[in-house]
Formats: C-alpha cells, sequence, structure tokens
C-alpha cells in the first residue's frame, strides 16, 4: 500500500511539473525568456526578485499568482524592470492557472 502512496504521489508531482513547465512554455516564454531580456526581464530575473523577498513556496506562488493576474506598477517588486519594459499587461489567465505556472517556476528555478 505503502509503494501505491509513494508511486501515485510521484506521479502527480511529475504531472503537475510537466503542466507547469507546458503552461510557462506556452504563454510565458514569449515575454520572459530564459536565455535573454527581450520584451521583458528575462525569467530568472523575476525569480530572483520574487525569491528575496518570498524565499517561502506558498509565499511565491500566491504572491506571483496575484500579481500577474492583475499588474500593478505599485505593487511591484521590479520597478525599474516597469519603467525599462512597461508594466506586464492583464493576460486573461485564471488564478489556478497562474499559480500552476508560479509552483514550477519555484521549482524549476531553484
Amino acid at each position: 500500500m505503502r509503494f501505491i502512496v509513494i508511486l501515485f504521489s510521484l506521479n502527480l508531482y511529475m504531472y503537475a511539473v510537466t503542466l507547469g513547465q507546458t503552461l510557462f512554455e506556452g504563454n510565458c516564454v514569449t515575454c520572459h525568456r530564459v536565455d535573454t531580456d527581450k520584451s521583458a526581464p528575462k525569467i530568472q530575473k523575476v525569480i530572483q526578485a520574487y525569491k528575496k523577498i518570498y524565499p517561502k513556496k506558498e509565499d511565491f506562488v500566491e504572491n506571483m499568482a496575484i500579481w500577474v493576474l492583475k499588474p500593478n506598477a505599485k505593487t511591484a517588486l521590479m520597478p525599474e524592470q516597469i519603467q525599462k519594459y512597461e508594466i506586464m499587461p492583464e493576460l486573461g489567465y485564471d488564478k489556478d492557472t497562474l499559480r500552476i505556472i508560479a509552483e514550477y517556476l519555484f521549482e524549476a528555478y531553484m
């Protein structure tokens, strides 16, 4: 029984990581590139800024999802990047989708 629970948990974790990666690569990487700053700061800079303020995974995920849901210059962690690239537009994703992406980012970019 223990083996089945472990296997199920591992499978669920792998699904979440894969889904988060797919959502990130299909939606976010257009602007938040991995290799360069193009039309927005590269994703590593964003993750670094969020992890500095929100080192716990739960806080990181929740606050990133809230901000991306409704971007606001007053609550931005990277105001200098907003001056350089302008504010991110509202994208119309639901909060649960944004949480999945944020969870993937927290885990994938340790």
